[in-house]
């Protein structure tokens, strides 16, 4: 489950049971669903690394893909005997559901999520809690390693998960197209526009 894993240098390996260790935990995918993967960093007490464990999943949601690297966390603390965890994630839905807030409605997220329940419950100590993005660098870093190499690229910039594609997107400038109403329907003349656009019309009478 752990997919590919190192240790850390120096004290990072003798952290006490006792101590409580933190994993920053994310998952992606490459469309929803799409070419998927997830990256777990693991942190000791004194901020000295532990672990990092990532895995390609192949398609799937982006959602199935956060949970992913949650349950690899758990399963890394259950097997390396540390007994208290803290998980640091920027999905607000699998926090907000591991905290009991949120309803599992998903039928693909549900087994996931009982998982992980099942394995919490077997630490001495476990909390979750949300961050934004751009706290979560080095967990993002390690799902789109995984991705790269699960689609057989190379290089940090060869490509995003769907929420990095969607934001880019965004930024975007706005594209024009030329058309024409006809029975209330808009008919184009010059362009084209891709499909599920939302579009802004400005009424030209010339």
């Amino acid at each position: 489950m752990f997919g590919e894993a190192s240790g850390g240098s120096g004290s990072g390996g003798r952290a006490s049971a006792a101590e409580w260790v933190t994993a920053y935990c994310d998952g992606g995918s490459r469309g929803n669903p799409g070419p998927a993967g997830y990256g777990v960093f693991v942190e000791g007490p004194d901020g000295e690394k532990l672990a990092e464990l990532s895995e390609y999943l192949g398609k799937t949601t982006n959602n199935v893909a956060e949970y992913s690297g949650l349950l690899a966390a758990l399963e890394w603390a259950l097997e390396s005997g540390h007994r208290r965890l803290r998980v640091v994630a920027d999905s607000e839905l699998m926090v907000k559901q591991m905290q009991g807030r949120y309803k599992v409605n998903s039928a693909d997220l549900r087994p996931l999520w009982e998982e992980a329940k099942r394995r919490a419950a077997r630490l001495e100590g476990f909390r979750i809690e949300h961050v934004l993005r751009g706290k979560n660098q080095k967990a993002d870093r390690l799902a789109n390693r995984a991705m790269d190499q699960g689609m057989g690229r190379t290089g940090a910039a060869s490509g995003e998960s769907s929420r990095g594609q969607e934001s880019a997107r965004r930024q975007e400038p706005p594209k024009t197209a030329k058309g024409f109403v006809k029975g209330g329907v808009v008919h184009l003349i010059e362009g084209e526009l891709p499909e599920g656009a939302f579009v802004k019309v400005t009424v030209d009478r010339q």
